[in-house]
């Protein structure tokens, strides 16, 4: 295919040697599972570079933390991760409130560890524009936030934002079907997409990277019908797209947590004739990914390992370090973590950053 070159930039990831999001901080990290959920960096050695023995032990930190409710596998793992990760480290101190969908409450809870001087912020908003306000605030009491993932407003309201690459992920899916489709000779194949919230900037993005990459390679997406992010809107999306499209070669689904349902309605709909690419990165879709006997041949990671990451960050900032392979002495205010393929050739490389749908 004659990818444009930012397509070609964020394509480099499909193959059995790509590294995935967690290792693309590995000048940081060195990540390590404690169970399949809580993906963890395990200390290392003190290493050179701007930050230098970053891993050994300092200054206590107390590190406040704020999330949604854990009511999707995704965002549970994030909690998980992050309190996991926290527990690694004898100096630092992780203050967690307990997990909303309520904005307000959110807001509350976050004035709470504004008044209680916590050292650090990390903040995963419900609502991004509604949080910006009371991160600014923490901000300007002198408390750095980590931005994680859902961005705010404002600049002015972290210090450093982390988090997935959207379009990249439907570049990775695109490419991976592209590349299957014409690897199986198809030249006008019929390809179908089954996005999460259509009206959320995510999905908007995660469509345009797919439409992006199909294009490059001379394809579009068919038929597309958009689902919530939940097994019961997977199941039901699924559905509605097989009595609509009598024959399919491939089918990208956004996010394995509603890919549960997506493969009950393959499942009850008795068709195969289509690959079926998943999204995130659940260790249920590795799972049937390794054991390579269903339709779901593929999928691209949004890994929770981001909240790993945010917590050594934020403790970075609270020893006034640098990450340790760049030569700043200072952490950069944004990373973007890079959407890896995953398919049965690497699927095992990926195993230990795999959430619990």
């Amino acid at each position: 295919m004659d990818l444009p070159e930012n397509l070609r930039r964020r394509s480099f990831l499909l193959g059995a040697g790509a590294l995935g999001a967690g290792a693309a901080l590995a000048g940081c990290t060195g990540n390590s599972s404690k169970d399949d959920t809580a993906n963890v960096a395990a200390p290392a050695a003190s290493s050179a570079g701007g930050g230098g023995g970053n891993d050994a032990i300092g200054q206590k930190v107390v590190v406040g933390f704020s999330a949604p409710a854990a009511d999707h596998g995704w965002i549970g793992a994030i909690t998980k991760n992050a309190k996991a990760q926290a527990a690694q480290y004898s100096d630092v101190e992780l203050k967690a409130t307990e997990g909303t969908n309520d904005t307000n409450q959110q807001i509350s809870q976050v004035e709470t560890l504004i008044n209680a001087k916590v050292g650090v912020l990390v903040i995963l908003p419900y609502d991004g524009k509604a949080l910006t306000e009371v991160a600014t605030k923490a901000m300007d009491a002198g408390i750095p936030v980590v931005n994680l993932d859902r961005v705010f407003d404002s600049p002015l309201a972290y210090r450093i934002w982390i988090g997935g690459d959207n379009y990249g992920m439907g570049v990775a899916a695109g490419t991976y079907i592209a590349k299957a489709m014409k690897d199986k000779g198809v030249s006008s194949p019929v390809i179908a997409e089954i996005p999460g919230i259509d009206s959320l900037p995510l999905t908007q993005q995660r469509s345009k990277g797919f439409a992006d990459a199909l294009k490059a390679a001379g394809f579009k997406v068919a038929n597309r019908v958009p689902a919530d992010f939940t097994p019961e809107g997977g199941e039901k999306a699924a559905s509605n797209l097989l009595q609509a499209a009598g024959k399919i070669d491939a089918i990208w689904n956004h996010d394995d947590d509603q890919g549960i349902g997506v493969l009950s309605a393959i499942e009850s709909a008795k068709r195969s004739e289509f690959v079926l690419v998943g999204g995130a990165g659940s260790k249920n879709a590795m799972d049937a990914i390794k054991a390579d006997n269903g339709v779901l041949k593929c999928t691209v990671t949004y890994s929770p390992s981001m909240s790993s990451s945010a917590i050594k960050l934020a403790r970075l900032i609270g020893h006034s370090k640098g990450m340790s392979d760049l030569v700043e002495k200072e952490v950069p205010t944004s990373i973007t973590l890079a959407s890896a393929t995953v398919t049965k050739d690497n699927v095992d490389q990926y195993m230990q950053f795999g959430f619990t749908s």
